[in-house]
């Protein structure tokens, strides 16, 4: 079940079964977050294999095939991160609300980190999560069940029919849910359509991958 609630107190026997549950994990780094609300401070990202979605544009395709990634226990995966010194987990993909996230989520809480996910929003919320950025794709809409909870909208850009999908999943999310549009990396032409569109509708802002710039993963 999803939760954004603080982590209530759990037994070691219980605290024993999460440890054992296992993702298909792609990779897991510490770095800078590198776009978003979030931008600049340092983050432990675990990004998990498979995707149902598959955008033509997406910079890690090869996370899309679960069945190429190795299974890693959630105890691993919280150690390495607890090891890493952060205190800001950033769970992403692939399409991470493919799993289960509740045991990885609870134990990464209980550790003292922050939760974070990245999604697409079309698979169920699942989780103890502190802070909830949806990137909604045409390709596969989110479920409108995931609208009430997103902190942060984070539209990709190429072109004007993407600002139109941008505005009707504003809509839906909560008064106070940050709105920011980014240009797609291999499109530089979307820069001057979003600047002119955020500075006619300032209730948006721009989001960068700055990770690029400074050549961090």
């Amino acid at each position: 079940m999803f939760k954004k609630e603080e982590t209530a107190k759990i037994s070691i026997e219980e605290t024993n079964a999460l440890d054992k549950v296992e993702y298909p994990l792609m990779e897991d780094f510490y770095t800078i977050q590198g776009e978003g609300v979030h931008t600049g401070r340092p983050a432990y990202f675990i990004r998990t294999a498979g995707c149902d979605v598959n955008c033509w544009w997406c910079d890690v395709k090869e996370s899309w095939d679960e069945e190429k990634h190795p299974r890693v226990k959630t105890e691993e995966i919280v150690k390495r991160a607890v090891d890493s010194g952060a205190k800001f987990a950033v769970i992403t993909g692939g399409e991470p609300l493919l799993h289960n996230l509740e045991p990885l989520t609870v134990r990464l809480k209980q550790a003292g980190l922050e939760t974070h996910i990245e999604t697409s929003g079309s698979s169920p919320l699942s989780g103890q999560l502190d802070w909830i950025t949806l990137s909604p794709k045409r390709f596969k809409k989110p479920l409108d069940e995931v609208f009430p909870y997103v902190d942060e909208l984070k539209v990709v850009v190429l072109t004007n029919k993407d600002l139109d999908w941008a505005e009707e999943n504003a809509k839906k999310c909560p008064s106070n849910t940050q709105l920011l549009l980014q240009p797609e990396w291999e499109t530089p032409k979307s820069i001057p359509l979003i600047v002119d569109y955020v500075k006619n509708n300032p209730e948006w802002g721009i989001s960068l991958q700055t990770h690029k710039f400074i050549n961090v993963p």
